[in-house]
C-alpha cells in the first residue's frame, strides 16, 4: 500500500511530480493536511454568478465551436433559463468534449467564473458530470506542485482513504478510552474531513498526535535498551587526580556542576555504558565538567578524545586542559596547523597509549586514527546529531567506551524528550558566582551615533566588539542590514580595527580571523550568526546586533552569549527598526529582562512554534507531522509514561510495527537495532 505507483492514474509522471513536494509514499499523502476546502455542493443560476468566485452551475450545451487554426481554444456555447455561459476548452479533443457536453442535454459543471466580451465563461472547467451528485461536493485545497490539479489529488488521496486497512490495535486500552476509542483508519479520515480542518483539539486529531510521539519513544526506548545492554568494564578511580586540581582552578564548583559531576562519574563506574547529553545554559561551566570527569576515565587507564566543532574551539579547550591538568597527564591536540611528521608521531603515540586525552575536530575519528585504549568521548555543541548519527556514535571505541555530548543550546523539557529521548540528560542552570549578567538595551536604527559612541568609549576602554549582521551581501528583496556593508561603513569610522567573517570565507581564513581577533589584532568583528556558538572572546564585551527583530529568542541569546566570558562588565545592543510587530517587541523585551536561556527557550517556543525554534528545520532533525511540542505537552508526558509501562511489561514489539512504519520510523528500527 505504501507504493505511489500503484495507485489507479498514477503514473511515473505523477510520482515525479508528487516527489518534488516531499510525497514519496503513501503515508506522506496522509500527513499532508488540507489548508482550506472548496464548497461545490451549491447551484448557482448563470445570473447569480461572480467573476473569479468558484461556481456550480446546471447548463444546456447548444453549440460547439471546433476551429480549425491551431492554438485556439475549442468553445461550447450553454445556457440555463437565466442566461448564457460559454464553456472553454484548451488541450481538451472535441470528440472528449462532445463526450462530456453532449448537446441538448442537462449537465452539472463547476469552476472558476470569467468574463470575455461581455460574457460569462469557464475555462477548462474542473468538474463536468451528468451526474449532480458527482460534482455537488465539498473538495479539500492542498499545498499543491505544478503539474497536478486539486481533482487528481483528490481522486489520488480518496483511493488511499477508501482503502484504508483494517489494522490490529496498537494503543493499551486506557490509553485509547482517553481518545473516546477511535481507531487510526476512523481518525485519518476524520483527519482530511473539510469540516475538521484546524481542529487540534479534536480526540481523531490528538490520537494521531499521539501516535506519533509515541512511534518516536519507541524507538528512542530500544536505542536506550540496545546501549544499556552492553556490558562494560567499570571504570575505578579515587577522585584523587580531580581533588588535587580543585585548587588550582581559582573558583568553586555550582551545586549544578557537583549534582552532574556525579552523575557522569557515576556512569563511568558502573557496568553499563554511558550516553549522556549534558545540556547547560551559555557560560554554565559545562567544560570544566567535562573536563574534570575525563580526569577519572584517565585515571581508571583509559584515553579520552575530546570533539569540538572548530578548530579554535578545540585549541581552547586544549589549552585550559594544559593550564589546569597535571604534567603526569599527556595532552595533545589534532589540527589542520599541524605539520605531516608531527601528525604522524601524534597518531602513533595514541595507538600506544602514550597519550592520555586528544582534542581536535571530526577529524579524530577517522579510520586511520586508532586508539589503544578510548574509554571516554565527548563532543562539544552537537545539538544536530540525529537519532542515527548518536547510534553510530556509541558504537565508537567498544563496548568500554562512554560518551558525553554538550549542548549549550538550552531547549525546553518537551522538545528535549522529543529530540533526546534516546540519552540521560543532564542540566546545569546555574551560572558561576564570578559571571555577571549581560546588560541587555534596545535602540532604534537610527539612533546607531548613540550607539558607535558607546562603542568608541568601550574600545578606548580596552574592549572588543562583535558587530553581527542578519545577511552577508545587500538584498533587493529583504530590508536587512548587510555584513559586507556594515563593514565597509566601520572601517571608515575605526580605520584598521575592524575585520568580517561569515560562511562565504574559507574555513581556514575563518579560523586565522578568529585567531588575531582572540588576540586582540582588531577591536570590530563584523558577522554573520556563524559566531552563535562556542568560543570563549574574553576581552569582548560588547555584542551589536543589527535587525534583532528578525532573529529568535534563543538564537538572539546565543549570540549575546559571546560576550560576559571575562571580568568586565559586558553588554548587548539590540537594534531594530521602528515599526515593530507586537510579537516582536514581546521578544526583545523577555530578553532584556532574561538571562536565563532555558526560560527564554520556553518562551521563544510558545511564541515562534516548535518548528521555527533554533533553526531545527534546517538542523536535519526531523520535525512531527502532527504532534506539537507546545500544543500537545501533555502528549507527550503521556507518552513518555506509557514507554516506562511498556518497557516494564512488554518483551514483545511486534504489535507496535504497524505504527513505526505508518510514521516512517520503521527503516530506523532497521538502521539502528
Amino acid at each position: 500500500m505504501d507504493d505511489l505507483s500503484s495507485l489507479k492514474g498514477v503514473g511515473y509522471k505523477t510520482v515525479k511530480i508528487l516527489k518534488k513536494k516531499k510525497i514519496n509514499n503513501v503515508f506522506d499523502l496522509l500527513w499532508r493536511l488540507p489548508k482550506s476546502f472548496i464548497d461545490r455542493s451549491v447551484l448557482s443560476k448563470v445570473n447569480e454568478l461572480q467573476i473569479g468566485k468558484i461556481h456550480t452551475i446546471k447548463i444546456i450545451p447548444i453549440k460547439y465551436n471546433f476551429p480549425r487554426i491551431r492554438n485556439l481554444p475549442n468553445k461550447v456555447f450553454c445556457e440555463d433559463e437565466t442566461g448564457k455561459i460559454d464553456c472553454i476548452f484548451f488541450n481538451s479533443y472535441e470528440g472528449y468534449i462532445r463526450k462530456i457536453l453532449p448537446l441538448n442535454q442537462e449537465v452539472t459543471v463547476s469552476g472558476k467564473i470569467g468574463y470575455f466580451k461581455k460574457k460569462y465563461q469557464i475555462t477548462n472547467p474542473t468538474y463536468v458530470s451528468n451526474n449532480p451528485s458527482l460534482v455537488r461536493t465539498v473538495h479539500n485545497k492542498y499545498s499543491l506542485t505544478e503539474g497536478i490539479t486539486e481533482k487528481m489529488y483528490n481522486k489520488i488521496l480518496d483511493q488511499v482513504l477508501n482503502n484504508l486497512p483494517t489494522i490490529a490495535e496498537w494503543l493499551d486500552q486506557k490509553i485509547l478510552k482517553k481518545f473516546d476509542n477511535i481507531s487510526w483508519s476512523e481518525a485519518i479520515k476524520k483527519l482530511h474531513k473539510p469540516e475538521n480542518i484546524g481542529n487540534y483539539n479534536s480526540n481523531f486529531y490528538k490520537r494521531l498526535s499521539f501516535d506519533e510521539i509515541l512511534s518516536s519513544f519507541l524507538i528512542f526506548s530500544e536505542v536506550r535498551k540496545k546501549i544499556k545492554k552492553i556490558k562494560k568494564n567499570k571504570k575505578t578511580f579515587t577522585s584523587k587526580l580531580y581533588e588535587n586540581i580543585m585548587d588550582r582552578l581559582g573558583f568553586n564548583l555550582t551545586n549544578d556542576q557537583i549534582n552532574v559531576l556525579k552523575e557522569i562519574n557515576n556512569d563511568l563506574s558502573s557496568q553499563s555504558k554511558m550516553f549522556r547529553l549534558l545540556q547547560g545554559d551559555v557560560g554554565s561551566g559545562k567544560t570544566i565538567v567535562s573536563l574534570l570527569s575525563s580526569l577519572n576515565v584517565i585515571e581508571s587507564g583509559y584515553q579520552v578524545a575530546f570533539m569540538a566543532p572548530t578548530e579554535i574551539l578545540a585549541s581552547q579547550h586544549y589549552n585550559l586542559a594544559k593550564k589546569i591538568f597535571p604534567k603526569s597527564i599527556n595532552i595533545d591536540i589534532l589540527s589542520n596547523k599541524i605539520d605531516v611528521p608531527k601528525k604522524k608521531i601524534i597518531i602513533e603515540n595514541l595507538k600506544n597509549n602514550k597519550i592520555h586525552i586528544i582534542f581536535g575536530t571530526h577529524a579524530i575519528f577517522q579510520k586511520k586514527i586508532i586508539f589503544k585504549n578510548l574509554g571516554f568521548i565527548i563532543i562539544d555543541e552537537q545539538h544536530k546529531f540525529g537519532v542515527r548519527q548518536r547510534k553510530l556514535l556509541s558504537d565508537k571505541g567498544g563496548k568500554n567506551c562512554d560518551i558525553l555530548l554538550m549542548s549549550a543550546t538550552p531547549i525546553p523539557r518537551t522538545l528535549t524528550m522529543s529530540i533526546y529521548g534516546d540519552m540521560d540528560v543532564s542540566i546545569i542552570r546555574e551560572k558561576p558566582n564570578h559571571r555577571k549578567d549581560i546588560a541587555t538595551y534596545s535602540k532604534v536604527e537610527n539612533k546607531i551615533n548613540d550607539v558607535l559612541s558607546f562603542v568608541k568609549k568601550n574600545i578606548n576602554l580596552g574592549g572588543q566588539i562583535f558587530w553581527v549582521c542578519p545577511l552577508i551581501e545587500e538584498s533587493k528583496k529583504i530590508d536587512h542590514v548587510s555584513a559586507i556593508k556594515k563593514f565597509q561603513h566601520l572601517n571608515k569610522i575605526f580605520p584598521n580595527q575592524v575585520a568580517i567573517i561569515h560562511s562565504k570565507i574559507d574555513d581556514n581564513e575563518k579560523e586565522k580571523i578568529l585567531e588575531d581577533f582572540l588576540n586582540k589584532k582588531f577591536k570590530i568583528l563584523v558577522s554573520t550568526t556563524i559566531i552563535e556558538v562556542g568560543i570563549d572572546f574574553p576581552n569582548a564585551n560588547v555584542i551589536v546586533i543589527e535587525n534583532a527583530n528578525k532573529f529568535g529568542l534563543s538564537q538572539l541569546h546565543q549570540l549575546r552569549g559571546r560576550v560576559g566570558r571575562g571580568s568586565k562588565q559586558s553588554f548587548c545592543i539590540l537594534l531594530f527598526k521602528s515599526n515593530l510587530s507586537e510579537n516582536a517587541k514581546k521578544r526583545i523585551n523577555i530578553l532584556k529582562k532574561n538571562n536565563d536561556g532555558f526560560k527564554i527557550s520556553e518562551d521563544d517556543m510558545r511564541l515562534r512554534g516548535f518548528g521555527d525554534i533554533l533553526g531545527f528545520k534546517q538542523s536535519g532533525i526531523k520535525n512531527y507531522r502532527l504532534a506539537d511540542p507546545v500544543l500537545n505537552e501533555d502528549l507527550f508526558i503521556m507518552a513518555k509514561e506509557e514507554i516506562k509501562r511498556i518497557e516494564k511489561e512488554e518483551k514483545n514489539l511486534n504489535k507496535y510495527k504497524p505504527l513505526l512504519k505508518l510514521y516512517d520510523q520503521a527503516d530506523v528500527i532497521n538502521d539502528i537495532i
